[in-house]
């Protein structure tokens, strides 16, 4: 492939003075989307292309029972049955402004190959069938009219291999007349041809190069040794591509595939235990369950999710949530619900999230908090001892994770004997706080093991009906 002319070369050390835009930084909170045939069944996940092709897992039988025999019922079929009748680009935009999402990411093209943008290389696109519509085109001008960024996901790396299991057995797949969809289909053990990497380089650019996407998401298989020699050559092209368009790009990886500093890191369902040094994200669903939407979803509450964007942020990342349309385009209402309620506490507390950055230490509390990767089913639930800071304009925050004990926050690391805020409280507010009869500074002392902090009246028996999570705003003496 050719890469653009611009300030970049496609080698590390040139790719290395990349430096993280301050949209990014500033964020905080973004929206991640999947939409695509998986959404019909939906059943099992969004990897139900490839587990209704193998034997013994729910989604075959589950298959087989509903539809028939995959020879006669594939993956393809699922597709005129995207119909998209109720997909707005406009409603799903401002649902997520609302939200108080700073920028969009939905999957261009999941594992299963087929695409939801109008493309020249790949004929299995949602502009020529099932909704019939550029999907990806629509929503980045919804998006872009509204004040966010707009970012694509890209997944089309894993189609080597992801619909083998319908070469073990009487199946559309093994018919081979639509390998232009199916992919290789070959075993996962063995490495890309040269032939299938430079299609996918022509495709990653062909997709660059159409939407101009802010935010370029990588999935999780391109740290294989296969895809390395084209990693540098595509994120050179893709930072010349948006510098010319006066853009800051945000290219995300996992699984160490990029060398640090190249680019930004990805942690799926997890967090980080510690406060980063570099900006990153972590990516997370609505729903414990899938990333498409189900007809059986188990949603996280509203408080879980406002809780995980908290501690991501105080650790110097942004959080990218979640959503699975149905197969007509509509968002189901517990997720727009779910969205509208983390939209109000941001109207209230943004100021501690938005364009914030981390302070000497991430937090404090007992909770031990999640760490790498698929590690957020081991979270355990935060308690009113567990806080989280962030500074903005020479501010400090203190974010309760959980309702405080008997409407007062004791906070260890603002204690007076520690030098970890060594200049004095002048006052401390709690966002939010409007009540004409009751004063807007708090009482507050400083002992020398803690800060301890009286919240309103009014907090302790109104608050808690929303999201019980406090935010204090400590202005330091001049």
């Amino acid at each position: 492939m050719t890469v653009l002319d611009g300030p970049f070369l496609p080698t590390w050390d040139s790719l290395s003075a990349y430096r993280v835009p301050e949209w990014f930084r500033d964020a905080k909170f973004g929206i991640f989307v999947h939409w695509g045939p998986y959404s019909v069944p939906a059943f099992g996940n969004e990897w139900y292309a490839r587990n209704m092709y193998r034997p013994g897992k729910p989604e075959y039988e589950h298959h087989r029972a509903t539809y028939g025999p995959q020879s006669e019922f594939g993956f393809k079929d699922f597709i005129p049955l995207l119909d998209g009748a109720q997909f707005d680009p406009d409603v799903w935009a401002a649902l997520f402004r609302t939200a108080g999402a700073q920028y969009v990411v939905p999957v261009a093209q999941h594992h299963d190959g087929f695409a939801m943008y109008r493309s020249e290389l790949n004929p299995w696109n949602a502009a020529e069938m099932g909704p019939k519509r550029d999907v990806i085109g629509e929503l980045s001008r919804a998006v872009r009219d509204r004040s966010m960024v707009f970012g694509v996901s890209w997944h089309r790396a894993e189609l080597w291999w992801f619909l083998n299991g319908g070469m073990t057995f009487d199946s559309d797949v093994r018919s081979g007349k639509y390998a232009s969809l199916y992919g290789p289909a070959q075993p996962q053990e063995l490495p890309p041809s040269k032939q299938f990497l430079d299609e996918w380089a022509a495709h990653t650019v062909e997709l660059i190069d159409a939407y101009e996407p802010q935010l370029f998401y990588f999935d999780w298989w391109i740290h294989r040794p296969a895809y390395r020699p084209y990693l540098p050559r595509l994120a050179a092209h893709y930072y010349n591509r948006l510098a010319a368009s006066g853009l800051g790009p945000v290219l995300t990886y996992k699984d160490q595939a990029f060398p640090a500093g190249t680019a930004v890191e990805d942690v799926e369902r997890g967090s980080s235990a510690t406060l980063r040094p570099r900006p990153w994200q972590a990516c997370t669903s609505i729903s414990r369950k899938a990333w498409c939407y189900l007809e059986d979803q188990d949603y996280k509450s509203a408080k879980e999710l406002v809780g995980a964007l908290v501690d991501v942020v105080s650790k110097n990342g942004c959080l990218l949530l979640n959503v699975g349309p149905k197969a007509d385009g509509s968002i189901p209402d517990e997720e727009a619900d779910l969205l509208r309620s983390i939209g109000a506490w941001l109207a209230t507390n943004g100021e501690a999230i938005y364009a914030s950055r981390p302070w000497t230490v991430f937090g404090e509390g007992p909770t031990k908090p999640a760490d790498g990767g698929f590690s957020e089913s081991k979270q355990q639930e935060y308690g009113p001892r567990d806080f989280r800071f962030t500074t903005r304009d020479g501010f400090l925050y203190v974010i309760g994770l959980a309702a405080p004990q008997d409407g007062r926050m004791e906070v260890r690391s603002l204690g007076a004997h520690l030098a970890i805020y060594e200049r004095r409280i002048a006052r401390i507010e709690l966002l939010g706080h409007t009540h004409e009869w009751e004063p807007k500074e708090l009482e507050f002392e400083q002992r020398s093991d803690a800060l301890s902090v009286r919240l309103p009246q009014t907090w302790a028996t109104g608050r808690q009906k929303e999201i019980p999570l406090p935010v204090l705003k400590i202005t330091p003496t001049a």
